[in-house]
């Protein structure tokens, strides 16, 4: 099978291409490789698809709709799966221009240019954080659920993603699923989230700042789950389906750095701020619909995802510092 990832070079899209090609499936991975974070940690990561000889690359800004389109009537996939996103709801905030530009108009690009090269198959990234800002006694988010309240720019540009593949889809007949992911983690994970950044912190012997009293819950998600799902999603197509992915499992932040104290053997130094604005409360993802479309089942208890998260942070930190990475 021949596969287009958008965002091949980042955190998901990475583990997502290299599993297609360690199964033998050929991918062109596209990818800006902006300065986000360090764009030797994208090098990395290409470093190790670089091994297989089924992938190729295109350095390119998916707002660049011409050259995008060339590259799919080029490669002539059977599938896309549309990772390439500006990621996080804070720096949205300050940027949310570039967050529509991206994750909007990159979209569409994508949906366009998918129309030009005849491909009928979209697997594409959303957000848990759609959901916007929900009650903990509210359960968990369900696929049905209301989202017309977000929170933040990165959020309503990821819900105005989700509408303009619906319309793709009903006017194109497009196959489109969306996979709505929750706090994914994991290693070769984005230097701005928050266990990458506790990790890194602690054994720097840098403060930890802890927005809130410490109640909020996430459903962490490790990086090999959310791959099997997206995997599963791209080899069973639906019309249109909007799919939680998740771990259906919610973890306080205080019970989050008891995890990271023992993984790290060291206790953190916590540094209080009032909750940040853009933050939500709580993340649950119900995933009976994830269970019996695509026999999605999470495997990975939180303390062995952040103990592997660990173990790699402090190898790429070794790599990152060697002057044989270089950025592209």
């Amino acid at each position: 099978m021949r596969v287009i990832v958008t965002g091949a070079a980042g955190f998901i899209g990475s583990h997502v291409a290299e599993a297609l090609l360690e199964r033998g499936d050929a991918v062109l991975g596209i990818d800006e490789v902006n300065e986000y974070y360090d764009p030797r940690q994208k090098e990395a990561n290409f470093a190790l698809l670089r091994k297989h000889s089924k992938f190729s690359f295109l350095k390119l800004d998916i707002r660049d709709a011409p050259t995008l389109t060339a590259a799919f009537i080029e490669f002539k996939p059977e599938k896309v799966i549309h990772l390439a996103a500006r990621a996080g709801v804070r720096p949205s905030i300050e940027q949310p221009r570039l967050y529509y530009e991206v994750n909007v108009l990159g979209t569409l690009n994508v949906l366009e240019a998918m129309r030009a090269a005849h491909v009928n198959d979209l697997v594409a990234a959303s957000s848990s954080s759609v959901y916007g800002s929900r009650n903990p006694t509210a359960g968990a988010f369900k696929e049905d659920d209301r989202v017309d309240t977000p929170i933040s720019p990165y959020a309503a540009s990821k819900k105005a993603m989700e509408e303009l593949c619906h319309a793709y889809h009903e006017l194109h007949d497009l196959n489109i699923t969306l996979l709505r992911f929750f706090t994914v983690y994991g290693p070769r994970g984005r230097p701005d989230m928050a266990l990458y950044k506790f990790l890194d912190a602690v054994h720097h012997d840098e403060p930890i700042t802890v927005y809130g009293d410490g109640s909020t819950a996430r459903d962490y998600t490790y990086i090999a789950d959310i791959t099997a799902g997206v995997l599963a999603a791209v080899d069973k197509p639906f019309p249109y389906e909007v799919i939680n992915l998740g771990n259906d499992h919610p973890v306080r932040m205080d019970e989050v750095l008891k995890t990271i104290e023992r993984v790290a053997k060291k206790a953190p130094r916590i540094v209080r701020e009032p909750p940040h604005p853009a933050d939500v409360p709580y993340t649950c993802a119900d995933l009976a619909k994830a269970k019996r479309l695509l026999n999605y089942a999470p495997k990975t208890k939180l303390a062995d995802g952040i103990a592997a998260l660990n173990e790699w942070l402090f190898t790429a930190e070794r790599l990152l510092d060697s002057s044989q990475h270089k950025a592209l």
